[in-house]
């Protein structure tokens, strides 16, 4: 929970429905995308659908967190009052979490983009090598003797290295088995994350409706004086301190990326070693995932 969000969503106005807004415009590029990068440029354009849909349900949790505290606060019943409000600040974290939930996504995306472009450079070294072949195939029917056919026969050499190293880019190890690794290493421990977070504040959550009395009154009688509002304010510590403490605690993936030169041959046999997700502690931040300030309730 972040720091500034407070005991209560009734001390900072009624305006709770959240400022972040996702740019996004529908891209062209789609059409025009080499053969071998299509279907990866597919799949990466549909899960910034999947995470835009994510920041809406982030902003729509703080909306009706909003919307739960002003409705208790109209009841005139001080237990639902408070109660609401409080579970009101557990519902606005949770929206929190989508919106961190999202950033990391958008991370695990870039990696995935990656792999496209690597994927689209090799489409273009294809296509200029096949290209200088079918003009010497041209040349030498039309002037077997041109000169010319010298000349390209030596640039059909060069495209050919170029595609060989561009090819070989492609299926290594680094450029794709290791990125996507890497890529859904972020995407699982990033699920994880906000997984264990919305256990521990629906758990509060839940110690929050214990403090509500519903022991029916006789028709007339008053309701018992509500005098858990210390033990709720309680409440919402705790869970502010259990999101402190968060820590993720995975089995890491195992990577052999090191082990490849840089002219992409492999290198001496090495010891495995963790891909390194960065996702010790996912950021508890709404500018970014790469830093965090640990969450908090209490203003």
């Amino acid at each position: 929970m972040r720091r500034n969000r407070g005991l209560s969503l009734r001390s900072k106005g009624k305006d709770h429905s959240g400022s972040k807004h996702r740019f996004t415009v529908a891209s062209l590029r789609g059409q025009v995308q080499p053969e071998l990068s299509k279907k990866l440029f597919k799949l990466i354009k549909t899960e910034n659908a999947v995470i835009a849909a994510y920041d809406t349900a982030g902003r729509e949790h703080q909306s009706i967190a909003s919307q739960l505290s002003d409705w208790g606060e109209e009841t005139g019943d001080e237990a639902i009052s408070d109660i609401s409000d409080k579970i009101g600040v557990l519902l606005a974290e949770l929206g929190e979490q989508e919106d961190i939930y999202a950033q990391n996504l958008e991370d695990f995306r870039s990696v995935l983009k990656q792999i496209r472009n690597t994927e689209s450079s090799v489409q273009p070294s294809r296509d200029h090598k096949s290209k200088i072949g079918d003009e010497i195939q041209k040349l030498k029917y039309k002037e077997p003797n041109s000169p010319k056919v010298a000349q390209l026969e030596q640039e059909l050499v060069r495209a050919e290295a170029e595609n060989l190293v561009a090819e070989a880019q492609l299926t290594n190890v680094v450029q794709t088995r290791q990125k996507l690794k890497e890529a859904y290493d972020m995407n699982f421990a990033a699920t994880i994350e906000r997984a264990e977070k919305q256990i521990i504040l629906a758990k509060h959550g839940r110690r929050l409706l214990n403090l509500l009395d519903d022991t029916p009154v006789v028709p007339g009688d008053a309701c018992p004086t509500f005098a858990q509002g210390a033990e709720a304010r309680q409440i919402i510590n705790d869970a502010e301190e259990d999101l402190r403490e968060w820590q993720l605690d995975i089995e890491p993936v195992q990577s052999a990326g090191d082990q490849i030169e840089s002219n992409l041959m492999p290198a001496a046999e090495k010891t495995e070693s963790p891909i390194g997700t960065s996702h010790t502690s996912v950021p508890e931040t709404t500018s970014g995932s790469a830093a965090t300030e640990e969450p908090s309730v209490a203003a």
